[in-house]
């Protein structure tokens, strides 16, 4: 099973350097296939709040006593 894992993860980090041709195809789109999986699980994520409302309106109110 180890060996199983190691030869995966080689296929997936450096087959498409490594194998010719259709082989190496495979493994670049199973590569951003696992990308793409990895990056749909974590959504861009925005605040609800803008964190920095506070300090922009203190700058504004020091520039305007200016």
């Amino acid at each position: 099973m180890p060996l199983i894992l190691i030869g995966f993860l080689l296929f997936v980090a450096g087959g498409d350097k490594v194998l010719p041709g259709s082989l190496g195809q495979a493994s670049t789109h199973t590569r951003l296939a696992i990308n793409n999986v990895f990056i749909g699980l974590f959504p861009s994520w925005r605040p609800k709040t803008n964190p920095y409302a506070r300090t922009e309106k203190q700058l504004r109110e020091t520039e305007e006593k200016k």
